[in-house]
């Protein structure tokens, strides 16, 4: 059934120790929901407990240390997320990396980061999850973090981060449909600045991943990047989450700023159409009715 409360839910959380995936973590505890923090970082993991800890809710929080690409690491939280709860109501599949850097300087090692962080952390979070939701009969929801830029045309050195959430945005749009004849919500998280860590993109990078990396040098002065205070608070990204969870929103937008460029993107696109109207192909000839 779609989520109606968050009381007695079972949430599980990618990338949940900082940034928006620790403001949806306390908006959704706050809100009644047991919480499952799985993130890359330890350090981050130990400083999320300490917080929830000192706010006297430790009880609803628990967290567990993540690599969203690994796959059979991620089968391993998915059996234990069954055995200890009988399987989750809510996915946030948040886990993601800010990368960017000279296009001309990228190599396969950046590729497969970006879109294998990106984007595959949220296919392998639905592949994962979502037979056990389907078999326990309850309904559900799933978030996905893309980004505002994944709607609007990116400078270069944005590229392999644009196209890897515009990847996930698309995913998620095509999966709705199906997944609520089982009373599971999708929506997709389009954020803007939020103040969080992902500038400490360097740091979560695997060491066969890093050697060969073209963009050393951006992700460095990357990380010396100060969070802008008119940034937005993690937890007001939380609060827009959690009520488009429950409204079963399919878009969760947090800035309006590129609204223009946005619009701009989707006229070029249809400018550039035939007016043409030939018989649209049928899409749904291969599902079983």
């Amino acid at each position: 059934m779609p989520i109606s409360s968050f009381e007695g839910k079972i949430a599980f959380v990618t990338g949940g120790a900082s940034g928006i995936g620790l403001g949806i973590a306390k908006v959704l505890v706050e809100r009644g929901a047991q919480v499952v923090l799985a993130d890359l970082r330890q350090d981050h993991i130990e400083d999320a407990l300490a917080e929830f800890a000192g706010n006297g809710r430790s009880n609803a929080v628990s967290a567990l240390q993540l690599d969203v690409t690994n796959r059979e690491k991620y089968r391993e939280a998915a059996r234990r997320m069954q055995d200890e709860f009988g399987g989750i109501d809510i996915l946030v599949n948040n886990a993601g990396v800010g990368l960017e850097g000279p296009l001309l300087e990228a190599t396969y090692a950046d590729y497969d980061f970006g879109f294998g962080v990106n984007l595959g952390g949220v296919i392998n979070g639905f592949t994962e999850f979502l037979p056990q939701m389907v078999a326990h009969g309850r309904g559900g929801h799933i978030v996905s973090t893309a980004s505002l830029a994944s709607e609007v045309v990116m400078p270069p050195h944005l590229a392999i981060y644009a196209a890897s959430k515009a990847a996930v945005c698309h995913f998620c749009e095509a999966a709705k449909a199906e997944l609520a004849e089982h009373g599971i919500g999708v929506s997709i998280l389009l954020p803007g600045p939020v103040k969080s860590r992902i500038h400490e993109t360097h740091q979560n990078r695997p060491d066969h991943l890093r050697e060969a990396s073209g963009f050393k040098a951006t992700e460095q002065k990357l990380a010396r990047r100060i969070v802008g205070e008119n940034w937005m608070e993690a937890e007001q990204v939380g609060r827009l989450v959690a009520d488009g969870i429950l409204a079963d929103t399919t878009y969760i937008v947090t800035h309006g700023y590129y609204k223009d460029g946005m619009r701009a993107r989707a006229e070029a696109v249809l400018a550039a159409t035939p007016d043409t109207q030939e018989e649209a192909p049928d899409f749904g000839q291969f599902r079983e009715d």
